[in-house]
């Protein structure tokens, strides 16, 4: 109905259906879908963004809805985007040089550039810290986290629910180091949901943050967690490989190729036969 279906249409879909043209000669390399909008990094590292545009959230310096892919604005001088992730009403992306530069809505400070300003055209975060860069990207529905070069986790944007995993519960409007992965552990893979995170650590465990309701930090709990904390085991000797977050739940592959669940399974989400 926004023109998320990137088609030139507003009508929904029942099968899969191609986007119009991504530009002559250009192709799709990555891909990240917010709330009710997607962006798509071609393969020149341009970003082109379709779906509801009400925050400026499709980049282009708009606030109109696009049902076709619509080049950003420009991402700096010479700049091209590497990483991308679409949260709630934003989008971040991580740019060549290892900077973050974000767009649309900037309330909680999602954008990580010290205000709480929508903006309509890529605007880069604050420093992640002297000579840090960014390396992998996350969004949830209102706060962004990044793992950085030398595996520390960063967050920014909504607090509330400890989802920033620093300890605390306010909005940061700047990337904010997590309180401690555990001694010598760091990050290598990172999913945010609505209002929590999770990252696989350099050992295989998974470690969860922020809204702990139907136990979807996976830490046999159903209490938030202002600082990152292990789920559970995985299994005798097993460790994951990859990681998804819904907004409710998450699921991670195990070394051994079997999937994990945890969190709220009304639904059937956690595929264990119960709901």
């Amino acid at each position: 109905s926004d023109g998320q279906l990137g088609n030139g249409a507003t009508s929904n879909k029942t099968t899969p259906t191609l986007t119009s043209s991504l530009g002559t000669g250009r192709t799709a390399v990555a891909l990240s879908s917010g709330e009710y909008h997607t962006c798509a990094i071609l393969d020149n590292g341009s970003v082109s963004c379709w779906g509801r545009g009400t925050y400026g959230q499709l980049g282009n310096g708009a606030t109109s809805d696009r049902s076709t892919p619509t080049l950003t604005s420009s991402l700096g001088t010479g700049r091209t985007a590497v990483a991308l992730s679409s949260g709630g009403s934003h989008t971040c992306a991580i740019l060549d040089n290892g900077a973050v530069s974000c767009w649309g809505r900037g309330n909680y400070g999602r954008l990580g550039n010290g205000g709480t300003s929508d903006k309509t055209t890529p605007t880069l975060t604050s420093s992640l810290g002297t000579g840090r860069t960014a390396v992998a990207l996350s969004s949830g529905a209102y706060h962004t986290c990044a793992i950085l070069d030398n595996g520390a986790v960063s967050c920014w944007g909504e607090g509330s629910d400890s989802q920033l995993g620093n300890g605390a519960t306010s909005d940061k409007t700047t990337p904010t180091l997590t309180s401690s992965l555990g001694t010598g552990r760091t990050a290598v893979v990172l999913s945010s949901g609505g209002a929590h995170t999770c990252a696989i650590l350099d050992n295989g465990a998974v470690s969860c943050w922020g809204f702990g309701w139907n136990g979807r930090l996976g830490n046999g709990g159903t209490s938030n967690k202002n600082s990152p904390t292990l789920t559970s085991s995985l299994g005798a000797g097993r460790t994951a490989v990859a990681l998804s977050s819904g907004t409710w739940h998450t699921c991670a592959i195990l070394d051994n190729g079997d999937v994990s669940c945890w969190g709220y399974g009304y639904y059937g989400q956690l595929g264990n036969g119960a709901s």
